[in-house]
């Protein structure tokens, strides 16, 4: 009986999904966060993708504009009436290139399109369990688990699918490791972080180098199990996360020297979840999970990547970081003199942007965001109101 109802349940969702018009869409929700503190510049504000929880079809897309200081909730639906089920489901990464604002939708299954002035539906490129974006010279970089949302030993091999930009056509592919990650390009190289995180306990430990004129991987570089995070600097240099086993090996932060693709440093006491480099510092938190302990270490650091030393072992200065329950996204604005952390909360409800300042560290404003705020990509234009947005 249960199953009855649930499949009943399940169409007439898909009915009303299917029929987006008029009272059925889900209007945007607009909040006046910060109008105290105009911030000028190249920056004009900058999108956050909520991951949404799996299987809920709720990845959403909000805004934030810098000369109004107004953050707006699920801005895609109004403008995109016509497109199923909103964005879809679980937004994996966003990033802006060529005048498009480009997003991973990972169990969806498909990578979406939009103009980055109106968030206006470009396209739909169907890629198979997508995960992460990278760009270089007219091509977007797509990695992708290839094979079902599962875990499974024999989980199917990785690959990078290449996506000529210009006409949105994907035109070649490579094979990499299993469950590849987050990419980087450095030079005319691919890198990308292999995690096998499907194949458990048997975890991939590489990163594989494509070689971006043949478009074919060159070799493997050993690195350590279950990788997810590429951050390259300015010194050649070549950050990779590792997530660790959740048991006795924990969380690490590697760098490649990619001049020679050789791991030169281990760094054992810098657990990584996420990172993201503004000048010379690398800007890192963790969220570490224990199966021993049934606990979560969380750890927010910054690292000069000058003389590859810690700063700092908690840029939160203020205390409130004890108020992030699962901080899950993070982005540096150094024109404006701030930084952003998410919190996922419990990964069902809305989760919170909150704002702080470099300087001291303090915070500066929160908002309530959609469902597992994730990513964030800033721009430099300005998004227009719908009624200019034809």
């Amino acid at each position: 009986m249960m199953k009855k109802y649930f499949l009943f349940f399940v169409i007439a969702v898909g009915i009303l999904v299917s029929c987006r018009k008029g009272e059925y869409i889900l209007p945007p929700d607009v909040i006046v966060v910060n109008p105290w503190d105009k911030v000028s510049g190249d920056i004009k504000g900058f999108f956050l993708l909520n991951e949404g929880n799996m299987g809920s079809n709720k990845a959403s897309l909000d805004y934030y504009d810098y000369e109004t200081g107004v953050y707006t909730r699920n801005i895609y639906g109004e403008r995109n009436p016509n497109e199923v089920k909103d964005l879809g489901d679980v937004g994996n990464d966003i990033k802006i290139y060529g005048g498009k604002l480009w997003a991973v939708i990972n169990v969806s299954n498909y990578v979406e399109v939009m103009d980055v002035e109106t968030v206006k539906h470009i396209t739909k490129l169907a890629i198979p369990n997508c995960r992460y974006l990278a760009f270089k010279d007219g091509y977007a970089y797509v990695s992708a688990y290839a094979g079902p949302v599962k875990i499974d030993p024999d989980a199917r091999i990785g690959f990078v699918a290449k996506i000529d930009t210009a006409s949105l056509k994907i035109v070649d592919s490579c094979i990499v490791g299993y469950q590849p990650e987050e990419m980087a390009v450095v030079g005319n190289k691919l890198y990308v972080a292999n995690s096998g995180g499907y194949r458990v306990p048997n975890y991939d430990r590489t990163v594989s180098v494509i070689d971006l004129d043949t478009f074919e991987e060159m070799y493997k570089i050993d690195v350590g199990i279950n990788l997810h995070r590429l951050e390259p600097d300015n010194y050649g240099n070549l950050y990779v996360s590792s997530r660790g086993d959740y048991y006795n090996i924990p969380s690490k932060t590697f760098i490649i020297d990619t001049r020679t693709d050789k791991v030169t440093d281990t760094l054992h006491l810098l657990p990584n979840s996420n990172m993201t480099l503004s000048g010379d510092s690398l800007w890192l938190y963790s969220t570490e999970f224990s199966y021993v302990t049934n606990q979560w270490t969380v750890s927010y650091a910054i690292l000069d990547t000058r003389t590859k030393t810690v700063v700092t072992r908690n840029f939160i200065k203020d205390g409130t970081d004890e108020n992030i329950q699962v901080p899950y996204g993070m982005a540096v604005n150094r024109e404006a003199g701030e930084f952003f952390v998410t919190d996922a909360k419990d990964y069902v409800s809305p989760g919170t942007l909150h704002c702080f300042s470099i300087d001291e560290g303090k915070r500066k404003w929160s908002v309530t965001t959609g469902d597992i705020p994730a990513h964030i990509v800033f721009t430099h234009k300005k998004l227009k109101p719908i009624e200019n947005s034809k």
